[in-house]
């Protein structure tokens, strides 16, 4: 049964956000003006600077069945195109999964505010980091660096915020990479060592 959030557990939420993004760590190229407005509006006011997606989680009373991902890049939240950072809630129910994924863009800063993670990355000499974190840790996941995060408790869901040195860090799923795309069943197969059926059954796992 899905949990009640606290009220005191949002207002975390939200304060956190503020710290989190104060520390981003800045990667995208220096704009030549105070900001950047899209080529079809021409007059912005306070409203252009204003996101107001993440209001649902002020109203959410239960949470969600699956891991859940609320973004605020830039093609949420236009106003941050030039601004070197961008950030989203995560939240994760009981025993759930951010698959392995990347960032080409930039390096994440994760802030987690309840709940525990098991999180790890790994390095180009393919050495594997990880680390167990309580509310109130952090974790960096280097730029570009295949990671992941895992709530391995199985019956308390998690919530964490991430920050981004970029308004836009990209996401490339590892699993929807290989085998919910058009990759050939030969190349994975020799590439993983093992049968095309195999590969197939994977291929047929995410499709379902």
């Amino acid at each position: 049964m899905a949990s009640r959030i606290p009220t005191m557990k949002v207002l975390s939420l939200v304060l956190s956000s503020f710290v989190i993004v104060q520390i981003a760590l800045a990667s995208d190229p220096d704009v030549l003006s105070d900001f950047l407005v899209p080529a079809n509006q021409n007059n912005v006011g306070g409203g252009f600077f204003t996101y107001t997606g993440m209001r649902v989680l002020v109203n959410q009373s239960t949470f969600p069945a699956n891991f859940t991902i609320l973004k605020a890049s830039m093609v949420e939240f236009p106003a941050l195109n030039g601004q070197s950072v961008s950030y989203a809630v995560l939240q994760y129910p009981a025993s759930s999964l951010n698959p392995p994924h990347t960032h080409p863009r930039a390096a994440e800063l994760l802030f987690l505010v309840d709940g525990s993670l098991e999180v790890g990355f790994v390095d180009t000499t393919n050495k594997l980091f990880t680390q167990s974190l309580q509310a109130g840790d952090m974790f960096i996941f280097p730029k570009g660096l295949v990671h992941y995060p895992y709530n391995a408790d199985a019956n308390n869901p998690a919530i964490a915020i991430s920050s981004f040195g970029s308004a836009n860090a990209g996401t490339v799923s590892l699993p929807k990479t290989l085998f919910a795309t058009s990759i050939d069943d030969t190349i994975l197969a020799k590439s993983f060592e093992t049968d095309v059926s195999t590969i197939q059954a994977l291929k047929a796992g995410l499709a379902s």
